[in-house]
This record gives C-alpha cells, sequence and structure tokens, in this order.
C-alpha cells in the first residue's frame, strides 16, 4: 500500500514532512483537504483512531479566530463539525500508513514507523 499524506499544500509542516518522505525515497499519495475536502466518515475514522483532541488544531490561526462560542464546550460532535466545515482546523499532517495514522511531523517518529515502507 502507498501511503498517502493529507493536509494543505502550502502549510510550512506539510513542506517539511513531503520533504522528509521524499528525501527518504518513500511513495506517496498527496490528498489537499483544503481543496478536495474530507469526509464526515474518515475524520469519524480518525477519530476513532487517535483522538479528536488529537486531530483538532487548536494552534492554528483559524481554530483561534474563532468565536468563543464556537469554542466553549467542545466534544467530538461538535469537533469533528468544525473541522469539516473548516479543513484548516485538522492538525497537519495525517499520514495514512495503511494499518494506522500519524498525525503531525516529528521526524524521529517518521523515521520508526515509515523506515519499512521504502
Amino acid at each position: 500500500m502507498i501511503p498517502t499524506i493529507y493536509g494543505i499544500k502550502n502549510c510550512d509542516t506539510m513542506k517539511k514532512a513531503r520533504a522528509w518522505l521524499d528525501g527518504h525515497g518513500v511513495t506517496y499519495d498527496f490528498h489537499d483537504y483544503k481543496s478536495e475536502g474530507i469526509t464526515k466518515e474518515k475524520l469519524r475514522e480518525w477519530s476513532n483512531e487517535v483522538g479528536w483532541e488529537t486531530l483538532l488544531n487548536r494552534a492554528g490561526t483559524t481554530f483561534r479566530k474563532l468565536a468563543d462560542g464556537d469554542k466553549d464546550g467542545l466534544n467530538e460532535k461538535k469537533a469533528l463539525a468544525l473541522m469539516l466545515a473548516q479543513p484548516s482546523m485538522i492538525k497537519r499532517p495525517v499520514l495514512d500508513l495503511g494499518g494506522r495514522r500519524l498525525v503531525g511531523f516529528k521526524p524521529d517518529v517518521y523515521a520508526k514507523e515509515v523506515r519499512s515502507r521504502k
């Protein structure tokens, strides 16, 4: 299976992750969820696996600009609805390795988890 990396094309963290994959000879597909969208089913699948708290990018500009009322009382249902409406709120990248997903980019984690997929 070819891994799929999900994110936004112009995101600096995405650029680092893609450069790492390219530099290590890893073949992958890229899904830009800002331009191509993301399904509710895919978000729910990720949430079930890694937790909505891990998926929600609270540090990003999009989340910080939300009205306080949208931030109050966050739960899985509300967080998934926000991420579905504004995919920029999904932490980047999400690397789908088939059997599991890695959220965010840490070179040491990629070296450990992606190495066998070269």
